[in-house]
């Protein structure tokens, strides 16, 4: 068994995440427009939403203390099934109570999901060289993200286009291929992602769940001891709750300039591709930024930012201007989730990283969860656009939280929360192993 290198973690780590957000591409351009197709309402897509915030809020910290005791590696296996079935039920959902449980399979999903990789791929980096930049992996990963999400848009565009495929309408037909990536995805987990953990066996299992509610206690204990970590968690309630007017409400704006939820759906496609390549280039900006303005500074401009491209989008006329503002958005996007999820990573070491990032995502998940119903009840009562509006000024005013570290990079860098003193020893990182190759293998393979 070897080591993992820091090249090989971050080409496992590229790959898993492409995999992981191509069906998510195939989705985003239809899911909305295919709920309304199916008889919901704006405000009934705001609640089938909120089952998803409801038990991300149960279960994201008690899946991320799993993923840092168990592993994760199962966790991360565990969440691609879930997934799967999650996907399978969209294809026949037919009505609000099915529809429901999709986004609570969804919720259950995103739980288990948010987390274990990126955590996976920190430590792992550190393992393999403890003095290795994985800000870098972090941005690739932003990239990596975008052109898989940009890729999958395109082909749901091109599968809406193709029409009705049997007793499929035509934006059911994204839905049918991404549970056959779905698939591959898990394979992927399955093939790729190894760890060694300390111990193994049942007994060790039972151990390691019996240590997860300690480890969610220590994870909890960090945001009391850090004014920067608290702040920056507390972006995501912002964020969160803005992000659906780009997510959610545009497929609905965009129906509505062009009078047709089919024409709409066809045109998001090559739409969407061209916003996450948006999205992939403003993440490869991220280390520029970082030069110029500091993280913290540049991830406060880009909060206010993108509140500015939303307004865009609700008040531009015609579909070309509405798509331009969308565009925009997403290189915006894209530069600010490898900021923020820095900063974050830099304010907690040793077993809990995992834990951090899902707190980051518990608070985001719901606080989209409460934008959906309430956005989507400002929509059907007073225009896509007004709502819109209001969800433009939820994400800037979440700028100011960013001080909190701007002020911490000013006076020096200090002590990672979490991080072992001088009083205490840590404990050996666990070492990430792959089989030997039966063969030499080719090193041209892209990234």
């Amino acid at each position: 068994m070897a080591t993992l290198s820091v090249h090989q973690v971050r080409h496992r780590y590229l790959i898993l995440l492409s995999l992981r957000w191509l069906p998510v591409g195939l989705l985003v351009p239809v899911f909305v427009l295919l709920m309304q197709e199916r008889g919901l309402t704006l405000t009934e897509i705001g609640v089938a939403f909120a089952a998803q915030g409801l038990f991300v809020l149960l279960l994201e910290l008690p899946t991320a203390g799993l993923a840092d005791a168990v592993g994760r590696r199962p966790v991360l296996v565990l969440a691609a099934v879930v997934n799967l079935v999650c996907i399978a039920l969209f294809v026949v959902a037919d009505s609000f109570a099915l529809l429901v449980a999709v986004w609570a399979l969804q919720g259950v999903y995103r739980a288990l999901d948010s987390g274990p990789l990126e955590s996976w791929f920190v430590d792992s980096t550190l393992a393999a060289d403890p003095d290795a930049e994985y800000e870098r992996g972090l941005s690739q990963g932003g990239t990596a993200l975008g052109v898989a999400m940009a890729v999958g848009a395109l082909l749901s565009g091109a599968l809406v286009a193709l029409g009705p495929v049997g007793p499929f309408t035509a934006l059911t037909m994204p839905i049918v291929v991404a549970v056959g990536l779905q698939v591959v995805g898990l394979l992927a987990v399955l093939a790729l992602l190894r760890e060694r953990r300390p111990t193994a066996g049942s007994s060790a299992l039972r151990e390691s769940i019996a240590e997860a509610p300690r480890m969610i206690g220590q994870a909890m204990g960090l945001l009391r001891r850090s004014r920067v970590l608290l702040a920056l968690l507390s972006v995501e309630l912002f964020w969160g709750f803005g992000m659906v007017t780009f997510e959610a409400l545009l497929p609905v704006r965009l129906a509505e300039v062009l009078g047709d939820s089919d024409r709409a759906g066809a045109l998001l496609g090559p739409a969407t591709m061209v916003a996450w390549l948006a999205n992939a280039g403003g993440a490869a900006a991220t280390p520029l930024l970082t030069r110029r303005l500091g993280a913290a500074p540049a991830a406060a401009l880009l909060r206010i930012a993108q509140g500015v491209t939303v307004v865009g989008m609700a008040l531009l006329a015609g579909p070309i201007g509405v798509l331009v503002a969308f565009v925009v958005c997403y290189v915006v996007h894209g530069a600010s989730n490898p900021l923020h999820m820095g900063l974050v990573h830099r304010q907690v070491d040793g077993p809990y990283r995992t834990s951090v990032v899902s707190l980051n995502s518990m608070v985001a998940m719901p606080a989209g969860a409460a934008g959906g119903i309430v956005l989507g009840l400002v929509a059907d009562r007073a225009g896509v656009s007004v709502a819109m509006l209001a969800g433009a000024v939820v994400l800037a005013i979440a700028a100011p939280l960013y001080l909190p570290a701007w002020r911490a990079s000013r006076d020096g860098s200090p002590t990672p929360v979490g991080a072992p003193t001088a009083a205490a020893s840590p404990e050996p990182p666990a070492t990430v192993t792959q089989p030997e190759p039966p063969a030499p293998v080719s090193s041209a393979r892209r990234r």
